[in-house]
Order: structure tokens, then sequence, then C-alpha cells
């Protein structure tokens, strides 16, 4: 349904995985294997996995705390996109990666839900892709001591707004990790 000419791929999209991003992530242990699982099943169908990874002034490039963390093996072939903003494609190449691929649909999972993963959401719907969340598959840190709410609600409020996201010949949606569909 993507309004991009000649994209009828899907790609997963694992965003900032990193290990100081998801560090205290809620549910970090189950929610990273979920990933990993994810991985590898869009590995043996022969789905694209890109890889994005943040830096700036926190989060030091080639840092151990930048690195993606241990339980997910990069494949050297696999592309891997540097950001400096919440929105993947917001001044990177990722549009070229994906382009290159024939993508024009995004499976999205990764950290942090109420920042990176919302803006790559709608930066990919903006720009014309088809973006489904996998509502099991991303989470954030507890900024309740900032006036935020609990990390499992800023993942379920996340879940049941994208659900129902869609734009003129685009469309969102979250589905769990057991209900992915890489085909589309």
């Amino acid at each position: 349904m993507t309004t991009l000419d000649n994209r009828p791929n899907t790609a997963l999209l694992v965003v900032d995985v990193q290990n100081a991003v998801v560090e205290d992530g809620y549910e970090r242990d189950a929610v990273v294997a979920k990933i990993g699982g994810l991985v590898g099943r869009a590995r043996r169908e022969g789905v694209p996995v890109v890889w994005v990874q943040h830096s700036d002034e926190e989060l030091v490039r080639g840092s151990e705390e930048w690195r993606i963390v241990g339980e997910l093996d990069q494949e050297d072939t696999e592309p891997v996109v540097e950001k400096s903003y919440g929105d993947s494609f917001e001044d990177t190449d990722l549009e070229k990666v994906l382009a290159e691929r024939g993508v024009g649909r995004l499976v999205v999972v990764g950290a942090e839900t109420d920042a990176c993963i919302r803006s790559t959401l709608h930066g990919a719907i903006v720009r014309g892709y088809d973006a489904t969340l996998v509502g099991d598959a991303h989470t954030t840190m507890d900024k309740t001591e900032w006036g935020g709410i609990a990390p499992e609600l800023v993942i379920a409020h996340t879940n049941l707004y994208w659900r129902h996201q869609a734009a003129p010949g685009r469309k969102g949606g979250t589905v769990m990790t057991e209900d992915v569909d890489f085909s589309g």
C-alpha cells in the first residue's frame, strides 16, 4: 500500500538497541530477545535487516555505551545507519539504503518508545512508507521522576495509537512478535 513506486519489499528496522539506550529499558531482556528472534527470522526469510545507531555528545560514537547490545549480532552485510536526531530518516542515508533494497514497508523495533521509535514511525509514514510497530519489541526507560508516565503506559499508549495510524496511501499498525508478517 506504500506510496513509493517500485518498492514492494519489507525491511526490519532495528532502532537504537545500544548498550546505554536500553540499559534501563522496561523489560529489557525480554524485548532484546524478541528483537533477536525477529532478526533471525528476517534473515531466514531473506528480509533486509537495517540497523540504526544514535550518537550525540552523551552517546559517543565508538564507545561501549554506543555499541549495539551484545545479545544481538549484526552481520557485516547488513547496513548500519548512524543518526543524531530522533527520526532515523533525518539527516541520514536511511532513505538511500531502503531505496537500494526496494523497501516500501518497515517493521520497526527498538528504543526508546517515546523518542526515537515514535519519531521514526512518523518520519516513515510522512515519507511514504507503511510502518508497522512490533508492540512487544520496543522499550523505554522510566521517566516518572521528570514528570513522565510509567514506561509500561508509554508502551501501551504508543501501541494503541499506532495501531490505527494511517495517511493517504499509507498505513501504520501494531502487531505482536508472533504476528509479524514480513510478506506484507
